[in-house]
């Protein structure tokens, strides 16, 4: 029996043919070049922060660092602004990130549900405004109005709920069987203990893939800092990264050897800044990775 089912799937087992073999070299080649332009710049970054700030300034590096050192870390990992914008962009992250994802579900729970009277209405309303936005100066005046500039509210609540991210997360969970819910009313369950204890479950790979999303938007943003906070203590890290980049494009311009000096050593500093700026997401994205995969899939296969 052994023997027959592996003659079987030996028989299964089709050689490719020449066009098979170019296509899947071509596919190789292409992966590869692929995740070079991927990997490159964050390369490129970490050798320009441990190289000699001059041969940066001179364009020098390329594959390999050149006068490693390591001050430019040293620099910013001591220096007070750079640490307790990093903090706060923690803060900022995992506060916004938690709330964003509630409101999601909760606004996503119920738009998934047929028996929903004006489902049709409500969800053309909610996605009118994924088009029209009412605009930069209204959103700071609402802002401004309700007393939130300069607070961590200011920049976790204008952006609460992506219409984007709902839809995606409403279509993982229509794809839940109709028999489960029918299943827990007939046991005498509520929505809401429907939601918490069979939504939810199993709907982890599309919660696992808003929740990425929403942390990485949170994470890399600095405009909403750069409208709403004035207080230099609560800047996010991509604030007071975008003010050194700033900052040291400033220096570069004056002609004297300090401000030569500075310039050098800014560019080292900038690009250690951008390259710890950036190491948090790249830490979390492979333990994420099949989450993500799984949870895009089940936002795309249904409408």
């Amino acid at each position: 029996m052994r023997e027959n089912s592996s003659k079987a799937v030996k028989h299964t087992k089709k050689k490719k043919s020449p066009g098979e073999k170019v296509f899947s070299a071509i596919v190789a080649v292409f992966l590869v070049f692929a995740c070079l332009i991927v990997i490159y710049p964050i390369y490129y970054m970490f050798i320009c922060s441990i190289s000699d700030g001059y041969a940066v300034t001179r364009g020098e590096i390329w594959l390999y660092p050149k006068g490693v050192n390591l001050r430019a870390y040293e620099i910013a990992l001591t220096y007070q602004s750079v640490m307790r914008s990093f903090k706060n962009s923690v803060q900022y992250t995992i506060v916004g990130t938690l709330i964003a994802t509630i409101m999601t579900a909760l606004c996503a729970y119920p738009l998934s549900r047929r028996e929903l009277y004006g489902r049709g209405l409500f969800t053309m309303i909610i996605t009118f405004t994924m088009f029209f936005d009412s605009g930069l100066v209204a959103n700071y005046m609402v802002v401004s109005s309700l007393h939130l500039k300069n607070t961590i509210w200011a920049l976790v609540l204008p952006g609460a709920v992506s219409v984007w991210y709902m839809i995606i997360m409403r279509t993982g969970f229509q794809s839940i069987p109709d028999a489960l819910h029918e299943s827990a009313y007939l046991d005498g369950a509520n929505d809401l203990v429907i939601f918490w204890k069979i939504i939810l479950p199993l709907s982890k790979a599309t919660i696992a893939t808003i929740v990425l999303f929403y942390a990485v938007g949170i994470w890399n943003a600095y405009i909403p800092g750069l409208l709403y906070l004035d207080d230099s203590a609560k800047y996010p890290l991509q604030l007071l990264l975008r003010n050194i980049v700033m900052s040291s494009s400033a220096a570069g311009s004056s002609a004297t050897s300090v401000a030569a000096d500075t310039a050098a050593l800014g560019k080292n500093i900038k690009y250690a800044v951008i390259f710890i700026t950036t190491l948090p997401i790249l830490v979390v994205y492979p333990f994420a990775q099949k989450y993500f995969v799984k949870g895009a899939m089940v936002g795309s296969v249904k409408g």
